[in-house]
């Protein structure tokens, strides 16, 4: 089967088990995951795209306009892949889907009139990749780690928060990761602000700097801090406290397991730590790849763990952070982190006689 026909075989059963006929698929992660790594956007921040698809139980169609049409078939190769193209003037409102679904029992994977919303479904669906994906997300978590590497490396005192993020972005966009996240903070701003938007503000001795890119639909999630000078030692014991919680965030993540059981997991690992009341203050992440996140673990989620899913998991402490995103291995294979950085000061932490390295603060 081809990466096209096993997404098409999970979708036409996932519409059987639920007595459905059509599925709509206008999100841009949907859109990628079903053409194999397609980009529908224009706008980068946008969640449905300038293009969609229908699939229903004998055919697959994408609609869209006839400036989006060219693209889409010669660079994309769409047409070539399989969709049937159904073209309307930029100038007027389509009527395709309409047309195309007239008499079936529509789903869609947002909300849409007349539609049965599966936006979950779907997203459970996503979050387990083919081979090809994962050669794929391969390649981007190189990428961007490598981009973060070498923005890191480029921090000097008194650059401010934009020209960090600036760096950043060239650094992972020349690589060929699209910066769709792009956040810094620096000194008081990192104990302040979990989501820290980049300011004017000019560094002193302490950067956090956190990208999501994005290539082929995937995305990574990465955050590297950077200090200057002596490390404070209670900067220091948080940091380690949270490489601790994020190695036993990594271990529990197995097949099998609910992220409910991985988040019962995160939560004892903060009382272990001496922080109980941390994970509170900020989500932890969750299962990744067309999204930054499918969907946020939360107390008691039965989302179940597969092997050849992508977590990010993003543990803080108030003024320190790990996050890497990591592929789950099938049984008997230990999980693959997809954004190592090689050379980055590392702290190990063993788990159940495990092992595992942890990004440290980068002090210079």
């Amino acid at each position: 089967m081809t990466e096209l026909e096993t997404v098409l075989a999970s979708i036409r059963k996932l519409l059987a088990a639920r007595g459905l006929e059509a599925l709509l698929l206008q999100r841009v992660s949907s859109f990628a995951w079903a053409t194999c790594g397609a980009a529908s956007y224009i706008n980068t921040a946008a969640t449905n795209g300038v293009a969609a698809l229908l699939v229903t139980p004998g055919a697959h169609y994408l609609t869209t306009d006839n400036i989006e049409a060219p693209r889409l078939e010669r660079e994309e190769k769409l047409a070539e892949q399989g969709w049937k193209f159904e073209l309307s003037p930029w100038y007027e409102p389509s009527g395709a889907v309409a047309r195309l679904a007239a008499g079936l029992k529509l789903a869609a994977d947002g909300p849409y009139p007349g539609a049965v919303d599966l936006s979950s479904e779907i997203a459970e669906l996503r979050s387990v990749l083919t081979p090809e994906a994962i050669v794929r997300f391969r390649w981007l978590g190189q990428a961007t780690a490598e981009a973060i590497q070498a923005a890191a490396a480029a921090v000097r005192p008194k650059q401010s928060e934009f020209e960090i993020a600036a760096r950043l972005m060239l650094e992972a966009q020349s690589r060929g990761a699209q910066p769709i996240v792009v956040l810094v903070a620096t000194d008081e701003r990192i104990f302040n602000f979990r989501h820290p938007l980049p300011t004017a503000k000019r560094l002193d001795h302490y950067a956090m700097l956190i990208l999501c890119g994005r290539q082929h639909g995937l995305v990574t999630s990465i955050t590297r801090l950077v200090h200057f000078g002596p490390l404070p030692a209670e900067v220091r014991r948080k940091a380690e406290a949270t490489a601790r919680i994020d190695a036993a965030m990594i271990a529990a993540t197995r097949p099998g397991v609910t992220v409910g059981d991985v988040f019962q997991k995160t939560i004892e690992a903060y009382a272990q730590a001496g922080y109980p009341d941390e994970w509170k203050l900020h989500h932890q992440g969750g299962p990744a790849g067309y999204e930054p996140r499918e969907l946020l673990a939360t107390p008691g989620s039965p989302f179940k763990v597969r092997a050849g899913q992508v977590y990010a998991w993003n543990p803080s402490i108030t003024g320190t952070k790990s996050e890497d995103t990591i592929l789950v291995g099938a049984e008997g294979q230990p999980n693959e982190v997809l954004t190592a950085t090689p050379g980055w000061p590392m702290l190990s932490v063993t788990v159940d006689g495990q092992t595992y390295e942890r990004p440290a603060i980068g002090e210079r």
